[in-house]
């Protein structure tokens, strides 16, 4: 199995991000791979608080620190690519990492008019 780091939103509607970041990490398992999403484990009730600031940037700056333990870092976009997942996938790229953008569509695909991916 190859090692991925998921990049999904978070901040926001907690809602509807944390179910789309479950079905990133069902599709990921799917493909046979071992995805990390950080975001989803550090933000659970008793770990960190994602609306505290530090609390937010010691959760950010954990997930980044798998960066060079995994193969690929996936990027699911269908609900675009928040400021969160820009610096990961920034990182990514300053580490020479692989960055996949990947869509699951069906209820999830991506609204009219949405920066799902930038060039940058």
């Amino acid at each position: 199995m190859i090692c991925v780091l998921l990049e999904s939103p978070y901040q926001g509607d907690l809602d509807l991000n944390t179910r789309y970041a479950r079905a990133a990490l069902a599709d990921s398992l799917s493909r046979g791979e071992a995805p990390i999403a950080s975001h989803m484990l550090y933000t659970q009730p008793g770990v960190l608080d994602d609306s505290v600031p530090a609390e937010r940037r010691r959760g950010i700056a954990a997930g980044h620190a798998w960066m060079d333990r995994v193969d690929n870092v996936v990027a699911y976009a269908d609900l675009g690519v928040s400021e969160g997942m820009w610096q990961g996938i920034a990182r990514a790229v300053q580490e020479g990492k692989s960055v996949e953008y990947r869509h699951l569509g069906g209820e999830w695909a991506a609204p009219p008019g949405c920066n799902c991916e930038r060039d940058d």
